[in-house]
């Protein structure tokens, strides 16, 4: 079962604050989009209908991100529970004038949801563990 995916992003000006680097509400944004490709990598062979975030954890900022950088984010499902997973990303940013670094990285708790006959998304229990495959 493969726990690890890839999501990138280019720094562009609508993301830079007023300090010239990446807005860290933009990386937030960013890590939170890079968990949820993790688990819905993770999930794909199960009914779920996708995740929502529980929680966020262990954020660190590292470096600063600059215009024109590329975030590429490396998530790994780390931990798994009845209906939840837990990823852990590291965003690596890099660019000819700045190099390749470890920019920030977090731990996020995701819950896999499904659709009831309503339309309301409720938690579900996928099976799944690092261990095994459903």
């Amino acid at each position: 079962m493969n726990t690890t995916s890839k999501y990138s992003e280019l720094v562009q000006t609508q993301h830079i604050n007023t300090a010239g680097t990446l807005f860290g509400g933009t990386m937030l944004a960013w890590l939170d989009l890079a968990g949820v490709k993790a688990s819905n990598d993770f999930l794909k062979q199960t009914d779920a209908w996708g995740v929502v975030t529980r929680a966020m954890d262990k954020v660190e900022f590292k470096e600063p991100v600059f215009l024109g950088d590329w975030v590429n984010c490396e998530s790994t499902v780390i931990r798994t529970g009845n209906s939840s997973l837990e990823i852990e990303i590291k965003a690596f940013a890099e660019s000819k004038d700045h190099g390749h670094r470890l920019a920030c990285t977090a731990n996020i708790t995701f819950v896999a949801v499904v659709k009831d006959e309503k339309g309301s998304l409720m938690s579900f229990n996928h099976n799944l563990s690092l261990n095994e495959e459903k």
